[in-house]
């Protein structure tokens, strides 16, 4: 693998959990990783490479309106680096009505979408589907979890007991690059439960993203409201989006929204979940 491993002081808990998820890939001996790209499976996927070896591991990202675009590429950069075995599949949930109509088990559709399409692959391979879901994922409100724990995947992060935090401070003691990573839920979750989700909303919402992180906002959610965009940052960004407020706004009309709104309370993941 093309990471390499940072000399960092013993952490007994951390390289415990560390033995405790490869004795869990171990056990489950191939895997089919649901690779995003994000620090939780990107850690999962480096992990089983270096425990498994390439032939018993398979990334695979899931490839639709509600992926940004970027991230799809930051996917297929990551696998070259690592020298993964990946590979990305079309995944249609945007023709599930019930995934479209966006209640609030609009992620189990998803993951319902997911599965149907990974679980076949991984019976070729005769393996496992694994998901990054870590231990403070269970708290939210994730549907998706119940849809990929009945269609047979498994979560060895959350079997080794990893938090966010863990899986972050592990992926630097390991030389991933994703370790720091901003965390980028799937496009959807931009909008308000009971909003219909299509493809001009998703893209909207991914072009005023993309605008924001060209001005160099790392961490960002752009909420949908019909002709408004509520603007979340982490709280010390907040200063310098208001001091670049004229880019901002023309960044964010120019994705197609009419008023522009920044939320004072900050970045909040899954707040929508409220």
């Amino acid at each position: 693998m093309a990471h390499s491993d940072v000399v960092t002081a013993p952490d007994p808990v951390l390289d415990g959990k560390l033995d405790a998820l490869r004795d869990e890939l171990r056990a489950l001996g191939r895997v089919v990783v649901a690779f995003s790209g994000g620090a939780d499976s990107a850690f999962l996927a480096a992990v089983a490479d270096a425990t498994l070896g390439s032939a018993a591991v398979h990334a695979v990202t899931a490839v639709s309106p509600s992926l940004a675009g970027a991230e799809r590429e930051d996917c297929r950069a990551l696998a070259a680096e690592w020298g993964l075995r990946w590979t990305p599949v079309e995944t249609a949930e945007m023709e599930r009505a019930a995934y479209r109509l966006n209640d609030t088990d609009r992620c189990f559709h998803c993951k319902a979408e997911l599965m149907d399409v990974v679980a076949p692959i991984a019976a070729r391979e005769r393996a496992t589907v694994v998901l990054g879901v870590n231990v403070d994922d269970l708290g939210d409100h994730r549907p998706g979890q119940r849809a990929a724990t009945a269609a047979g995947a498994a979560f060895p992060l959350v079997a080794a007991g990893f938090t966010k935090d863990e899986v972050r401070a592990a992926s630097h003691r390991l030389g991933l690059r994703t370790w720091d990573k901003p965390a980028m839920a799937c496009l959807a979750s931009r909008v308000p439960y009971g909003t219909e989700v299509t493809v001009t909303v998703l893209s909207r919402v991914e072009r005023a993203e993309a605008a924001l992180h060209e001005l160099g906002v790392a961490q960002v959610r752009v909420r949908h409201y019909g002709d408004t965009a509520r603007i979340e940052v982490e709280l010390a960004d907040i200063p310098r989006v208001v001091d670049a407020r004229r880019d901002v706004v023309a960044a964010v009309r120019g994705a197609g929204y009419r008023y522009v709104t920044l939320d004072l309370e900050g970045f909040r993941s899954g707040n929508l979940n409220a």
